[in-house]
Parts: structure tokens; C-alpha cells; sequence
């Protein structure tokens, strides 16, 4: 699954992309955004969403709430970054467009397992000079134990949804790669469409190419 992207883009670059000006408000909460050549979970990280008062850019903290069911026994809820099973009635609940952003990215990373057992991640993007695109996400406002130290906090959470691999993820993890999306239409569908036509975009997008190998950070 992918559990590590970048965004080196800029908050303009987001707001042309997403097209956020469509009823003539936009609200960046994001502060002085700097480059973000690499994004982890459970760390926070800019989305685009709905609200009453317009379209929005937030920053929201990686991983949506786990089922109830495998955090029997646990003390704590690290979240979960990645939603594939969108038929389960844990993420019904979120699939609506009060509860749908996109998140915005220039490359991510899938974990190449090699034959001496080391993971190296392996970078992908729609060309070497990194275009935005957005993922697919859901979000939601959760009180919960993230960490131990921590204690009980609430927090926007996100995650994005997942498709079967396009032949260029493919190699690398066979499991599953990112829903994107990547043009105006795509997203406003996301964004706004009733669910069964908003999942719909829950396919495999070609285009992509591998651009950087082992490190953990992709930097332009």
C-alpha cells in the first residue's frame, strides 16, 4: 500500500488545479505551506475540501479511523491510509460529498521488495518534472487514543482510496496502487457527484513512470 508521498508543488499550483474559485470563495488554513518531498503517516498534510463557506485547503493528519474490530486489545489507533473495500459500512459512512477531498501530490512511493530482504521505495510520477495530481480521499473529524504519549486528541483525518496497479506499479506492488486524479472533471466529479457515480473513478491510471529509486524523500 502506499504509505509515503511528496508535494513540491505550490498552494497556487492547488488552487488552479482544483479549480477551488467554482462558487467564488476559497479558505487556505495551511499557513505558509512549505515543499513537502516526503509525506508519512499519521503526520499532517494539506487536502481539498468541501464547506459550507466554500471549497477549502486544510491541513488534515494521515490515516482514517481503523474498524472497531481489529482495535480490540490495542491502546492506541494509528489510523489507516489507504480505504480499497468501499462496499464495507466502516467507510460508507464517509463516501459522501460532505466527507470526500482530494489530496494533492507530485509523486508517491511504492516499497520494492528485493531479493536480500531490504524494501527500497520506488518512486512514481506522471513525468521527471513531478505534475500535480490529487488522490481520491475521504476525511472526517475523529477524537481518539493516535498515539499513547499523546493521549486523546481530535483531529481531521484522512486517507485516500486504492485501485488494482497499472502495469507500471504493477512490478513493484502487486496489491494495489492510488486512485488519481487528474483533471478538472475528475475532480469535480470527486468532489461533488453522488457516490455511485463519484466511485466510479475508482480505476487504474496509466501514465505513470518510475522517476526516483531508494530514497526517502523524492525532491525536483
Amino acid at each position: 500500500m502506499c504509505n509515503l508521498y511528496s508535494l513540491t508543488k505550490s498552494q497556487d499550483a492547488i488552487r488552479q488545479l482544483v479549480r477551488a474559485l467554482t462558487d467564488g470563495t476559497w479558505t487556505d488554513s495551511t499557513g505558509n505551506m512549505p515543499p513537502l518531498p516526503g509525506i508519512f503517516p499519521d503526520y499532517p498534510a494539506p487536502i481539498v475540501r468541501n464547506r459550507t463557506e466554500g471549497r477549502a485547503l486544510a491541513m488534515a493528519r494521515w490515516g482514517m479511523p481503523s474498524p472497531a474490530s481489529v482495535l480490540v486489545g490495542k491502546k492506541s489507533d494509528p489510523g489507516v491510509t489507504n480505504v480499497r473495500n468501499v462496499e464495507s459500512a466502516h467507510w460508507r459512512r464517509w463516501l459522501g460529498p460532505e466527507n470526500r477531498c482530494v489530496v494533492p501530490f507530485t509523486s508517491f512511493a511504492e516499497h520494492e521488495v528485493l531479493p536480500d530482504g531490504t524494501r527500497p521505495p520506488v518512486w512514481f510520477a506522471f513525468d521527471e518534472d513531478r505534475p500535480l495530481a490529487c488522490f481520491a480521499g475521504i476525511w472526517t473529524r475523529w477524537t481518539s487514543v493516535r498515539k499513547v504519549r499523546e493521549g486523546e486528541t481530535t483531529n481531521d483525518l484522512f486517507g485516500f482510496l486504492t485501485t488494482e496497479p497499472n502495469a507500471v506499479v504493477a512490478p513493484i506492488h502487486a496489491k494495489a496502487m492510488p486512485v488519481i486524479l487528474t483533471t478538472e472533471q475528475e475532480i469535480e466529479t470527486w468532489l461533488t457527484a453522488p457516490a455511485e457515480d463519484a466511485l466510479k473513478l475508482q480505476r487504474p491510471m496509466d501514465g505513470l513512470k518510475i522517476v526516483a529509486r531508494g530514497v526517502k524523500e523524492d525532491k525536483v
